[in-house]
């Protein structure tokens, strides 16, 4: 929210472009075609949102560059800024064409629109330099969350001098949060941060490429129509063989009747997972090779025909 408020402000434009299953919070104008747990919701996303909340936000399909490259030929003077998840996880683990993302690049610097990446999720789970430095596609906006309060509740957001220097007091962008710099969730976020360093990463990253290519492994060997979609300790199991490209593939994959049973069926081994399909799994330091050996088993045999 504060960010997009900074982007309209330096901007003096109005649109906001989002990205279908794209999931960025419960500010009233991105619950559009959002993701997770509003995924079945029409419309809006969610009663209580007048139509004048989301009538300057235009969402598009996830992936489609010719959909992207009209959009914002058409709309270029009027479009404040584009926000995306770079790799999406609220429609399940999407990850994204780089090809796409260049042009995205592209395009919005050509019309001096405001790129906005939402890393709420993904900042600091692949690497120090979040998901923007695995791609190597800077934004001009990066919002973060999550990690960086060591599992408190917290939100960042940032990005070039010139478009922050809109904030007050120096700006005449208004921000201001009760909970801005609570001293519990800093020194949490810093610990955390501290702990995590190159080889943390490297460990993680393969145990959750492996993971994911035993379950893929397994689906294959037992004729299973699944498969786990992944990017590095992001996963998530959809019901169908083919890639997820986009939030319509991701419905298409999901079967809300078999992840209920699944669900159960992990929670009653002492697995705790999403409560939903359409959300992502993830693999932290603290899993050792035992608990994902566990895990591994316990997914074998719910789907062992």
């Amino acid at each position: 929210m504060s960010a997009i408020r900074v982007a309209r402000g330096f901007t003096k434009r109005s649109l906001i472009v989002k990205f279908d299953g794209c999931y960025h919070g419960h500010f009233d104008d991105l619950l559009a075609a959002a993701g997770s747990g509003v995924a079945n919701l029409p419309a809006s996303s969610s009663a209580g949102i007048p139509q004048s909340h989301i009538q300057n936000t235009i969402s598009l399909p996830y992936n489609n560059i010719d959909v992207l490259k009209r959009t914002l030929d058409r709309h270029k003077n009027e479009i404040a800024c584009v926000i995306i998840e770079p790799v999406a996880g609220n429609m399940g683990v999407v990850v994204p064409e780089i090809s796409f993302l260049k042009i995205l690049r592209e395009l919005t610097t050509k019309y001096k629109i405001v790129l906005i990446y939402d890393e709420v999720m993904t900042g600091f789970r692949t690497n120090s330099g979040c998901v923007q430095a695995d791609f190597g596609i800077i934004p001009d906006m990066t919002c973060l969350g999550k990690i960086i309060g060591g599992g408190f509740p917290v939100g960042a957001y940032g990005g070039r001098r010139d478009i922050m220097k809109y904030l007050a007091p120096e700006g005449n962008v208004y921000q201001a949060g009760t909970f801005a710099g609570n001293p519990i969730v800093m020194r949490a976020g810093l610990a955390t941060l501290k702990n995590l360093n190159t080889a943390l990463y490297r460990t993680l990253n393969e145990r959750s490429e492996k993971l994911a290519a035993n379950f893929n492994a397994f689906f294959d060997r037992a004729n299973v129509n699944a498969h786990c979609s992944h990017y590095k300790s992001m996963l998530s199991f959809r019901f169908r063989k083919r890639a997820v490209r986009s939030y319509e593939d991701a419905q298409a994959a999901s079967s809300p009747e078999i992840y209920s049973h699944f669900f159960h069926a992990l929670l009653k081994d002492g697995i705790y997972f999403p409560p939903a399909d359409l959300e992502a799994f993830f693999i932290s330091g603290a899993h050792s090779s035992v608990d994902l050996k566990n895990l591994q088993t316990t997914v074998e045999r719910f789907f062992r025909p």
